[in-house]
């Protein structure tokens, strides 16, 4: 959301500024990359060149001064008629990878397209998240740069519509996630109950808790992972970014300890000697009592994003607290309305 930072000396926009803003608080939060996302280019099908206002190969610099790499938005039928020309020029300009967007179809020539990029794309090091695309088929075990697919309707629709409901999001693990990874771009600080949701294009909210969207970075598969938000907004929410940044985006092992489609899901996964656990529920309240008989043996610190006592009427209300526990030990997940709870478990 380029056009939704403040508090800044600069005009938002696609230009230098505001990106070296994204830049800097990727950098400051130990997020791997920054997506300059549509408008980057001279036009949608100029695609070789960076508009006016932007810098692209400055840019790239700019990020590795700060460990941060650069995605490239790219429209899909430019890129499809000069590929390896194009992909030549980003790999040169320092580019880490693609958002290819755009494709709206699955007939046997975009199916070939997608495995022409991905090929294309491995050859030069790049990796490749396919937005405007259809759900996973298996390209990415024969082409591991192919990191992920939207092929789901997340938050970006919230932008024109109330139809990313709580209910929505408690059905796509069941459904869409089967076939593999989704690129829903989770991560909205602005949260709404039904009665004060507003469909604004420029200033965007989610149906559901902050802890609803925190619970996404456990539940939902993704090896490349979103942040919707602005990062003038998360500079408000620290709290939340720091939870959120240290979700990894790949897993060592998934249990799903409950769930029933379009109304919860509580899923825990480990990395390493870690466990997170993500929980979300449709418009009923739930709660739910967890058995932690699935960690080994030692002693954990366990870190918890739940909903506030007031959730169900402001949807921003959260409480954050910090336990020990040890195998064998019962938690309790409460969630309001819309709600979610969200776990890191560590082990000490």
């Amino acid at each position: 959301y380029a056009n939704n930072i403040f508090g800044v000396d600069f005009k938002s926009g696609i230009n230098d500024d505001t990106y070296r803003y994204y830049i800097d608080f990727a950098s400051k939060n130990g997020i791997e990359y920054v997506i300059l996302d549509e408008g980057w280019t001279k036009s949608t099908t100029e695609i070789l060149e960076d508009n006016d206002e932007i810098d692209v190969k400055g840019l790239v610099e700019y990020a590795e001064s700060k460990n941060v790499g650069i995605i490239l938005w790219v429209l899909w039928k430019p890129l499809q008629e000069n590929m390896s020309e194009i992909l030549e020029t980003y790999a040169g300009w320092g580019a880490k990878g693609i958002k290819v967007d755009f494709m709206q179809r699955n007939d046997q020539g975009m199916v070939e397209s997608y495995e022409e990029i991905a090929k294309e794309a491995a050859r030069l090091q790049l990796l490749v998240d396919y937005h405007g695309a259809f759900k996973p088929s298996g390209l990415r075990r024969k082409y591991p740069n192919v990191l992920n697919y939207e092929g789901v309707k997340g938050n970006e629709n919230n932008k024109w519509s109330a139809d990313i409901t709580p209910e929505h999001n408690v059905t796509i693990p069941f459904i869409r996630m089967a076939a593999g990874p989704m690129d829903y771009t989770p991560g909205a600080m602005r949260n709404a109950q039904p009665d004060n949701y507003l469909i604004s294009f420029d200033r965007p909210m989610s149906l559901g808790t902050r802890c609803h969207e925190v619970a996404m970075y456990v539940v939902y598969e993704a090896p490349i992972q979103m942040m919707c938000e602005s990062p003038s907004i998360y500079y408000r929410e620290q709290e939340s970014v720091d939870f959120i940044s240290k979700a990894p985006v790949t897993w060592d092992e998934t249990i799903v300890l409950e769930g029933k489609v379009a109304d919860y899901i509580i899923v825990a996964r480990r990395k390493g000697d870690n466990w997170h656990i993500g929980a979300m529920t449709d418009w009923e309240a739930r709660s739910f009592e967890i058995d932690l008989s699935f960690l080994p043996e030692g002693n954990y610190v366990m870190t918890v994003m739940q909903d506030g006592i007031n959730a169900d009427r402001n949807a921003e209300d959260y409480k954050k607290t910090t336990r020990e526990v040890k195998p064998g030990d019962k938690i309790n997940i409460k969630m309001a309305s819309g709600g979610g709870w969200a776990a890191r478990i560590e082990l000490k």
